[in-house]
């Protein structure tokens, strides 16, 4: 047994601003804001993207932005969206958490934040037309350009546009765009947060505030590829592949575009053909091609290919002669490779699987969820360090960490934040509307990325599901197989043996256990003893024997040193991973496990995790440290992920 120093206590976990009334803290805030910002900063947006995979024309709304917390929420009556000065601004970055460092409970619950940026276009040419992306809100925002307003979105994790209106939009001079985002969370939010019946925070992970992650401006000449899917299909592992490359192209301008939209997959040429668009109409473009003898994309051999997109048109400059003109490109990179499951396993091109992987989520100790690439290539690392080839968050990653994961094979279980959604707002059919809308969105978004292995609808429903769950789970598996027939569909339940057999479950591909046995003892006690496990095991497979059985959730809170008997020190944690992952191993029908989670992180206040000394609000289970210290119990769990045959040999007859 490998041991390492005790990781040493976390001194970001400092209470930064706690305990302030709302009023002082704003208070607090504004002379911030008052001090730093005497002069406004106009910038012409000309960042590189963060992530390789869209359209041309993306530039990075970086610089200086300015921010004021809104907790009376007067900024609307007061006009926030108007003001011309600084005063009352404070200078930020973003992306930007504006409660990153509060772990008050204050701050958990939510308030009101106004973002402004101020800035010019980088080109006044009246051919050209702007659309703003903004990457992840939290969670409920409204957008306006010079006091005009242009859009709204709800939900976060998920990127959305607003175009910016000819009407509105100063081709010359100074632009104002303000976005006031609300991160108050409600019992039918996605996820779920509020106050127990006894008063008490409920939520899975902390409630961050603001621009999450970037904002771009999108530069658009005419022709905009508004989608683009690719989407590759192999019937056995040695067969030909086919790879359906489709668009649907928007004419942004204000005359009738012609277009042709050519490309390449590989060394391999596109031609998607000619569309005549109206005005503000949208056209489908679509071509299958067959790619001989592919390379496969998996995580012991990540290979992908280029594919190109272009949309030219023949236009006219001044009183010159029309010349075919490349109006916008698309770039991304695809892999090729089947994900199937076959009585009951899910295999990898033919290979059945026996995946170890890790949980995670986008924390920092002083940025909160608006981290870096640099932290992202971090997590990246260490998964590959740790011997892992599946992740799995409570929602969409950054596009940027799912390109790694393409780059690095690593697969993912892309889940969208239906998390413990109760029975009663699941009842509201507006609400299992909103969550399959949000699947369909995670499909549309995220479905180019060969790492993407299955999509899940949900995480922790009731263990009884019945028809409400029933509908929505029929619903949502309907959903995700009419976007995308070529992946599973999954989703993770809290392992109780009371729950028995659910027919609720028969739409499902994947079947994903969070079991914590030993850990919780969950109701009545029924998983207090962990030597219940095997048997509850085979039980499941009992019930599901055509469904792909995966461990999507284990794990122990540590954080000191101790008897190996006593919950919460790293001798406990250590023998915990040890002996779960032991029983996994006897398990053959299972087809992965991931121990939850990678790193420490934030959840809520008084979280206290099953452990009897706790350090609220952070999750200890990580097996590294929020002041990113690897525990002894990361040693244990590399040796046991690197000596696991994870991706074994083709069936035979398969």
């Amino acid at each position: 047994m490998t041991h390492t120093p005790s990781p040493v206590p976390n001194p970001t976990r400092r209470r930064v601003l706690r305990g302030l009334p709302a009023g002082v803290l704003a208070a607090v805030l504004l002379a911030l804001g008052t001090t730093a910002s005497a002069q406004a900063q106009v910038d012409v947006p000309s960042g590189k993207p963060l992530y390789d995979n869209g359209p041309s024309g993306r530039l990075l709304m970086g610089g200086r932005w300015l921010f004021r917390l809104d907790p009376q929420e007067v900024g609307l009556k007061q006009h926030y969206k108007d003001q011309t000065s600084p005063a009352g601004w404070t200078g930020v970055s973003v992306p930007n958490a504006w409660n990153a460092t509060d772990e008050s409970l204050e701050s958990f619950q939510g308030s009101v934040g106004w973002y402004r940026k101020d800035f010019k276009l980088p080109s006044a040419a009246k051919e050209l037309s702007y659309v703003v992306r903004l990457e992840s809100v939290n969670y409920r925002s409204r957008v306006w350009l010079n006091g005009r307003p242009i859009g709204s979105n709800r939900g976060a994790y998920l990127p959305f546009e607003v175009r910016l209106p000819a009407g509105a939009l100063k081709r010359t001079g100074t632009n104002r765009l303000v976005v006031r985002v609300e991160n108050h969370r409600f019992a039918y939010d996605f996820p779920p947060a509020g106050l127990s019946v006894a008063g008490a925070p409920t939520g899975g992970w902390w409630n961050y505030g603001g621009l999450l992650r970037e904002v771009y401006l999108r530069k658009v000449d005419r022709a905009d590829f508004s989608r683009v899917l690719v989407r590759p299909e192999l019937s056995c592992s040695t067969c030909d592949a086919k790879v359906l490359v489709e668009t649907v192209v928007r004419n942004a301008g204000t005359s009738t575009l012609r277009t042709h939209v050519t490309g390449t997959f590989g060394s391999q040429k596109l031609d998607l053909g000619n569309a005549s668009i109206n005005p503000g109409a949208f056209k489908l473009l679509r071509q299958t091609i067959t790619v001989r003898h592919p390379r496969l994309w998996s995580p012991d051999a990540p290979n992908l290919y280029d594919v190109r997109l272009a949309a030219t048109a023949d236009v006219r400059s001044g009183s010159s002669k029309k010349r075919r003109t490349t109006l916008q490109t698309y770039f991304l990179r695809s892999g090729i490779r089947s994900i199937k499951v076959v009585d009951g396993h899910l295999l990898l091109n033919g290979r059945p699987l026996n995946f170890r992987g890790v949980g995670m989520h986008e924390d920092d100790p002083k940025l909160g969820f608006a981290i870096t690439n640099q932290i992202r290539d971090r997590e990246v690392a260490e998964i590959k360090d740790l011997g892992a080839t599946v992740a799995r968050s409570h929602y969409p990653l950054h596009p940027y960490t799912l390109e790694q994961f393409d780059r690095k094979g690593i697969m993912d279980w892309s889940e969208i934040p239906v998390y413990s959604v109760k029975t009663e707002e699941l009842k509201k059919k507006i609400v299992r509307e909103l969550a399959a809308k949000e699947l369909a969105e995670n499909i549309q978004t995220n479905g180019n990325h060969p790492s993407v292995i299955v999509w899940s609808v949900g995480n922790e429903l009731s263990s009884r599901p019945g028809s409400v769950q029933g509908q929505y789970i029929a619903k949502a598996v309907s959903t995700a197989h009419k976007l995308d027939p070529t992946r599973p569909v999954g989703l993770a339940v809290a392992a109780y043996p009371a729950a028995g057999c659910q027919t609720e479950y028969a739409p499902l591909d994947v079947l994903g256990v969070n079991e914590y046995f030993g850990w919780y003892p969950g109701p009545n006690g029924q998983i207090a003893d962990r030597t219940l496990l095997s048997s509850y095991l085979d039980g499941v497979h009992a019930c599901y024997p055509k469904k792909a059985l995966v461990i999507t959730e284990t794990g122990a809170e540590a954080n000191r040193e101790g008897p190996v008997e006593e919950k919460g020190t790293y001798a406990f944690q250590q023998d915990f991973v040890n002996y779960h992952f032991g029983v996994y191993a006897t398990k053959p029908y299972l087809s992965g496990a991931l121990y939850w989670a990678l790193e420490e992180f934030r959840v809520r206040p008084g979280w206290q995790g099953g452990n009897p000394r706790p350090h609220p609000p952070i999750h200890e289970k990580g097996l590294i440290t929020f002041a990113g210290v690897k525990k002894p119990a990361w040693f244990d769990t590399q040796r046991l992920f690197r000596a696991t045959k994870q991706i074994r040999a083709v069936s035979p007859g398969r």
